[in-house]
């Protein structure tokens, strides 16, 4: 076991999008376990979009991080030392630690992975917070039907990807918006989407949706906001649902923009929008974590990992995020299991 330990810590607050100096990596010792804690050396960590919001001062759904406090995300990783956490050196384990090359944490914050159910990397994508998100957020808030119309916005991300695929097991038909041609492909000829909008190629979102989608839209599950959500909202049919899961558009902006007044646009379609967090469903999470695994083995719901190697990329890998460089999860290796 090395003697440093890598921690990336929080340099400063950036204004408008982060750049490499909003991040600082220090070498620090190696913690040791407390009563309880096991020591964890980290395989993967995941960036995710809601980061952004924990760099900004003032209240948020997420608590926002000091200057100079450690970064924190979902990590996969190794148990090197257990102190009474109830595992074992070499148990697989997942929960929300430090961006570290090691990192401690009691026992009941540790999730065990099974690393004969799917590459364990999948603890932080389709089988872990995204995968969640997109199942509860499909299926309790958006609730898409057969013969329905289901959009997604970001959808060649982690949760955007799995959340088409869900409503197409629904029966719906699915419109994602992606950001490039090749993430269309993706969407079309692996994930089976009925139809994907580059939205990137197009000024008018609004004629770009009613091609796609010429009898409305009935159920809505939103990424990104902004001006595509301005357009969506225009189409949505009577009943219609809308989950609002994200807002990427809009993370890096010192001021909000206002945009459109939508409002009529609900009186008219009686729609219901809710925002929701993943963390609302906790005590369903064994149950859909299941369920979603068979989905994974059976082949009815795939995925794709876009992987950054090395912990000292990560803030590269954060930042591709807000460029939409991935396709499916983007994660960061920072070490391999023991005999592998």
């Amino acid at each position: 076991m090395s003697e440093t330990n890598r921690v990336y810590r929080l340099a400063k607050r950036p204004e408008g999008t982060p750049d490499r100096d909003t991040f600082e990596l220090s070498e620090e010792s190696v913690p040791d376990p407390g009563p309880g804690e096991a020591l964890v050396r980290t395989l993967y960590l995941s960036v995710d979009p809601y980061m952004r919001d924990r760099m900004r001062e003032g209240e948020s759904y997420a608590e926002p991080w000091d200057v100079g406090d450690p970064l924190q995300g979902g990590v996969v990783g190794e148990v090197v030392e257990s102190n009474g956490a109830g595992f074992e050196a070499g148990d697989v384990v997942t929960g929300n630690l430090e961006w570290a090359d090691y990192a401690t944490a009691p026992g009941p914050e540790l999730t065990p992975v099974d690393p004969d159910v799917a590459s364990v990397s999948t603890a932080l994508g389709v089988l872990g917070m995204p995968g969640l998100t997109a199942y509860f957020g499909t299926r309790e808030v958006a609730q898409p039907s057969a013969g329905d119309t289901f959009v997604v916005t970001g959808a060649a991300g982690a949760v955007g990807s799995v959340a088409g695929q869900l409503a197409k097991l629904q029966g719906a038909r699915v419109v994602g918006f992606t950001g490039s041609e090749e993430k269309v492909e993706f969407l079309e000829d692996e994930l089976g989407f009925d139809i994907a909008i580059n939205y990137k190629e197009t000024d008018d979102y609004r004629t770009a949706l009613s091609e796609a989608a010429p009898d409305g839209v009935d159920a809505y599950f939103d990424n990104v906001g902004g001006e595509i959500t301005d357009a969506v909202f225009t189409q949505l049919n009577v009943d219609a649902r809308v989950a609002v899961c994200g807002q990427i558009s809009q993370y890096n902006d010192e001021d909000i923009p206002v945009g459109p007044r939508k409002l009529t646009q609900l009186i008219q379609s009686r729609a219901t929008v809710r925002g929701f967090l993943v963390g609302d469903f906790e005590s369903r999470f064994e149950q859909a974590t299941k369920q979603l695994g068979q989905w994974v083995a059976t082949g009815d719901i795939e995925y794709r990992e876009t992987v950054t190697e090395g912990l000292e990329n990560a803030p590269n890998a954060f930042l591709g995020l807000f460029e939409g460089e991935n396709i499916g999860k983007q994660l960061v290796q920072v070490g391999e299991r023991e005999g592998q």
